[in-house]
């Protein structure tokens, strides 16, 4: 896995790499390793797996490891990860996105049609500052939530890498 992918300034870091093992081989596998004892939680869906932060050491700003397993040629899988927030989280962040630019299009469209009945343009226009400045706030929130789960995101990684290599071993 790239140690570089942390440094990107997306809030959900994704990479990719090939496996040496068949998809097929490395998600019975996965499904034989989530029904043992582990501390990770581990949930598989046809050819993706999810892997999650001990139930224990979980947090609103907890970070979930989503991957996708593809097959390959000559027995190679092609592994696809996604770092992110829970479902619920990014979830909540995409609602508020959503409302915060259905309501910048109702005061745009508030600003031109009150100026053009020569109304007061205040309330418009105040808002169609504001909600930018929500917007970016929005981003750093994110930001500070990534931050707040790096330590998470770094130990799913090593994990992942010990899982792999466990499974890989165990041909």
């Amino acid at each position: 896995m790239d140690d570089q992918v942390y440094n990107q300034i997306f809030l959900k870091p994704r990479f990719q790499f090939d496996f040496a093992m068949n998809a097929a081989e490395l998600l019975a596998r996965f499904e034989v390793h989530k029904g043992l004892e582990n501390t990770y939680r581990i949930k598989v869906v046809d050819e993706h797996i999810v892997i999650d932060v001990p139930e224990k050491e979980a947090h609103y700003w907890s970070p979930q490891l989503q991957l996708e397993i593809e097959g390959g040629e000559d027995g190679l899988s092609k592994i696809r990860g996604l770092f992110g927030p829970k479902p619920q989280v990014w979830t909540l962040f995409m609602f508020i996105h959503f409302a915060v630019g259905t309501a910048f299009v109702v005061f745009a469209v508030l600003a031109y049609a009150n100026y053009r009945l020569e109304k007061s343009l205040f309330l418009p226009v105040t808002m169609l500052v504001v909600l930018p400045l929500i917007w970016i706030s929005l981003y750093f929130i994110g930001s500070i939530g990534k931050a707040t789960g790096q330590k998470q995101m770094d130990d799913l990684k090593a994990y992942t890498k010990g899982l792999l290599l466990q499974l890989k071993s165990s041909a």
